[in-house]
């Protein structure tokens, strides 16, 4: 025996449609991701940082501070980031994310790279840099550069 379906012309448009509305909305999405890795390709073959996609990778630091009292009463403060070393490769973007945890400013310089900010208190500074010469960089602090400052607040970037 055999069976019959009768669809109605009406059944039949709203399948349609919503096939339609499928497609449609599975090839917008497609588009999207598409034209966004496309821009990010053309930013960097642009500013002449490379043909292929980079991913950046994402370090995080924060704000440290060392407090004491002398044994003649005194206060003693010393900042520093931490981690103090990072670590990353010749031709890597990098994003480092630094907190403000201690210390209400925190302008500084990272030394060679051409790369300058500012860390406040209870904020995220975010500065991306891509190294392209292997050697030790270093992060300074311009608000705590020596003892008498507090400091010398001074962090590596080692660049293999």
């Amino acid at each position: 025996m055999t069976k019959v379906v009768v669809i109605s012309k009406k059944k039949a448009r709203a399948w349609v449609l919503i096939a339609a509305a499928a497609i449609c909305t599975v090839g917008v999405a497609w588009y999207w991701g598409y034209s966004a890795k496309e821009y990010k390709m053309a930013a960097e073959t642009a500013a002449g940082m490379s043909e292929s996609p980079a991913i950046a990778r994402t370090i995080h630091l924060v704000t440290g501070e060392f407090k004491s009292t002398g044994t003649d009463g005194k206060t003693i403060e010393a900042y520093r980031w931490d981690p103090g070393t990072i670590h990353v490769k010749r031709g890597e973007t990098v994003n480092l994310s630094i907190f403000g945890v201690n210390g209400a400013s925190h302008p500084f310089i990272i030394d060679g790279l051409n790369v300058k900010g500012e860390v406040k208190k209870g904020k995220e500074t975010v500065v991306t840099f891509r190294p392209d010469k292997p050697g030790t960089y270093r992060i300074i602090c311009l608000a705590h550069p020596d003892i008498a400052h507090n400091g010398p607040m001074i962090g590596y970037i080692v660049v293999d």
